[in-house]
């Protein structure tokens, strides 16, 4: 299917990964382990006992992915800082070796005409600091705040765009209360916790990047979901709608972007804490000023009322919610396709932001294999890559101020919890081997960057 939309220009045509899930190289170059080598090592955590070892070995390979990344024809390239590799012990000394690596890929990309979008935490905390508390600690605001300085200070002179955290609703509540990502934790009020002390954590950053480089772009990326309910909704569904809404998007939105934390969360959540961990100044320092906004979405989210009281998703707030199966097509990781949704959600991001957006993250898993003719044909997710960026198109003339796109993922890597076993790339990784193979997805990717910028 031909697609011919286009885009305003200065539109940024980029792809993302992140460093645990790309680098391997876990134990070399001085670094430490990270929350996910010791969640990784837990059997029954990730699937078929997967490791951040050998992932893409892009830790060795990073020359040649950026030639890859030159050849698709990207205007930008989205990574994460990995926090063990550039502070081992969480805290002081910094490690040599290990900032050496991202100067030079700055370098690399620079080279090759490739704007750096850098991440400072995507997930893998030190251990040693989550043996501290971890995002429980008020402390680790402060932490944050000297890793931020240590990597600004270094690659600040030649990157422009910063964003503090990736998707925090992950590293707190899918993490603290879900038990499904590291730390592993499956208590009701920790997430809770957890989301506050990074968006303290965050707000923490802010002044300090600005601080050591003038004229940065700060961002932080949330990945907010569109939370649906059934087509003809009682008053029950509503409230439902509303407390899954609270926890998964109003937690973040409102104290980044308004200075307040819903005050419908609170009451729903005065069981569990008398708030009592938001201490005066807090909230100031969480709703510094951003100059963008990135947006990670891959699906929305359905529930309805369930048992009144009950909590089965063990979210705080959302007492009364029952989760909704996805409709219609789905991903290989079992997710809704609906563009729909896709739309409005980078609508909602930017008013309720007041910012420019980037979609930071945006791509589907599918069962990819390497065909006899050395190709990976990957329909599914050319078409999904198509509708969805004609959702972008739309949220934009719709008024949505949205700056560009990062296909998730640049290349296959460690699916977290999934290990190996799911693939976003939209180039091949033969992990045996380590050869990348552009997919067909890739290749009209290209094509559409190409058409953007006028090239044949």
């Amino acid at each position: 299917m031909a697609f011919d939309t286009t885009f305003p220009d200065g539109f940024l045509w980029g792809a993302a990964t992140a460093s645990f899930q790309i680098e391997g190289a876990t134990t070399e170059g001085g670094r430490s382990a990270s929350i996910w080598d010791t969640f990784a090592a837990i059997e029954g955590n990730v699937a078929n006992k997967d490791t951040g070892d050998p992932a893409c070995e892009h830790y060795h390979r990073m020359p040649q992915d950026v030639v890859m990344m030159k050849a698709l024809g990207l205007d930008a390239y989205r990574f994460s800082v990995a926090w063990p590799r550039v502070i081992p012990d969480g805290v002081g000394a910094v490690n040599a070796e290990g900032i050496d690596f991202y100067d030079r890929l700055v370098d690399q990309l620079l080279d090759n005409g490739i704007r750096p979008f850098v991440t400072l935490y995507h997930w893998d905390l030190p251990q040693v600091l989550d043996d501290r508390g971890g995002w429980l600690s008020r402390d680790s605001a402060p932490w944050f705040g000297e890793y931020a300085a240590a990597v600004v200070g270094r690659l600040g002179d030649r990157v422009r765009n910063w964003t503090t955290l990736n998707e925090p609703w992950c590293s707190s509540f899918l993490s603290y209360s879900l038990a499904h990502h590291a730390p592993g934790h499956a208590d009701e009020l920790e997430g809770l916790l957890a989301a506050h002390h990074l968006m303290l954590a965050h707000g923490t950053a802010v002044p300090i990047i600005r601080g050591l480089c003038p004229g940065a772009e700060v961002s932080i990326t949330l990945n907010p979901t569109q939370v649906l309910g059934p087509q003809d909704p009682t008053a029950a569904d509503l409230d439902a709608v509303r407390r899954a809404d609270n926890n998964y998007n109003g937690v973040f939105y409102s104290p980044l972007f308004h200075g307040e934390y819903p005050n419908s969360m609170l009451e729903d959540v005065a069981h569990l804490t008398d708030g009592s961990f938001i201490h005066d100044g807090d909230l100031a320092t969480i709703s510094a000023p951003l100059d963008n906004l990135g947006v990670n979405n891959y699906f929305p989210t359905r529930v309805r009322a369930g048992d009144p009281g009950a909590n089965p998703t063990r979210l705080a707030g959302c007492e009364g919610v029952e989760a909704v199966a996805p409709q219609g097509a789905l991903t290989d990781m079992g997710w809704e396709q609906n563009p729909g949704a896709h739309r409005q959600i980078l609508l909602r991001s930017a008013q309720e932001s007041g910012l420019p957006v980037y979609v930071t993250e945006n791509g589907s898993a599918w069962a990819d294999t390497v065909s006899a003719d050395g190709a990976v044909h990957d329909p599914e997710r050319t078409a999904y890559l198509h509708s969805h960026l004609q959702a972008v198109r739309e949220a934009i003339d719709e008024g949505a101020d949205i700056r560009g796109y990062f296909a998730w993922s640049l290349m296959d890597n460690f699916e977290w919890a999934f290990g190996y076993d799911k693939r976003f790339g939209i180039v091949h990784v033969d992990y045996d081997s380590q050869v990348r193979t552009i997919k067909d997805s890739g290749h009209e990717y290209a094509r559409i960057i190409a058409a953007h910028h006028g090239r044949s």
